[in-house]
């Protein structure tokens, strides 16, 4: 007789096979969508069954500089990743290592910048852009990207930051260490798991950022973001290319997650379990 814990353990299993499977399907669709014709991409019936083409990633060839876009979007994803972990590391250590009574409002007021939809802050931004020369650059990228996801690498970083013994760092301060030397020597080593984890997150909200792309960006800086959106016309959308676009944009971050999945779900769990 099977036991109640096994049950409940197959009803979680299959439970979770459904919630992938949910989540998993409109990337499915979209690949498989990719190999079919514009006649079948748009046909009332789904067509399960037909003869693939790669007719959609040769015109795509054609007509846009994938691999152009490609680098816009790898050097927007890790320098706006790298200049957000430059502020958010001695942020998060200063707050988590030295509190103060204002510590737990400025968290929670960072946080909530994240709720402010993005075209609020559009006017200023573009503005600031024009004057100063960033637009269509990758370094306006890389600044907007990083400010943009900063507050989520300090609450993650903090978070982490906080599991790390504070007897660690105070034997280090006893033998003359510096702050510096803490973070660097100490604190980052300890905290490796989840300065990982932070930077891969970092790197994928960069990686599919698409609203700051789209209105800051024209020609030389567009990440694969932009390279998405140049298959789409006023006259309508064409789904096979348009698909198939979108499956060489998220390849790489794709490839990237699942190859680092192990260490993202440890950076992840990091001091959940004492």
């Amino acid at each position: 007789m099977i036991s109640h814990a096994t049950w409940r353990k197959m009803w979680m299993t299959a439970l979770g096979w459904a919630a992938s499977l949910v989540v998993a399907f409109p990337v499915f669709w979209m690949v498989l969508t990719s190999f079919k014709t514009e006649t079948e991409a748009i046909s009332r019936v789904p067509h399960l069954l037909f003869a693939p083409t790669l007719g959609n990633y040769r015109a795509i060839g054609a007509q846009a500089r994938y691999l152009r876009f490609a680098w816009n979007s790898v050097v927007v994803a890790m320098g706006s990743t790298l200049l957000a972990l430059l502020f958010a590391v001695p942020s998060a250590y200063s707050m988590a290592f030295h509190p103060t009574r204002r510590t737990r409002g400025t968290l929670l007021w960072m946080l909530s910048t994240k709720m402010m939809p993005p075209v609020g802050a559009l006017v200023p931004v573009y503005l600031i852009f024009r004057d100063t020369g960033l637009l269509d650059t990758r370094t306006g990228l890389v600044v907007v990207d990083a400010l943009a996801n900063l507050p989520i690498v300090v609450w993650m970083l903090y978070t982490f930051f906080k599991d790390v013994p504070r007897e660690v760092l105070e034997a280090g301060r006893m033998d003359g260490a510096s702050a510096l030397r803490e973070i660097v020597d100490l604190l980052m080593p300890l905290s490796l798991p989840g300065i990982a984890s932070t930077s891969l997150l970092a790197v994928i909200l960069a990686w599919n950022e698409a609203f700051w792309s789209l209105t800051l960006t024209a020609a030389k800086a567009a990440p694969l973001t932009a390279f998405i959106a140049s298959f789409s016309s006023p006259e309508g959308l064409f789904y096979a290319k348009l698909s198939a676009a979108s499956t060489m944009a998220i390849a790489p971050i794709l490839i990237l997650g699942w190859a680092s999945q192990k260490q993202l779900v440890r950076g992840l769990t990091f001091g959940a379990v004492k």
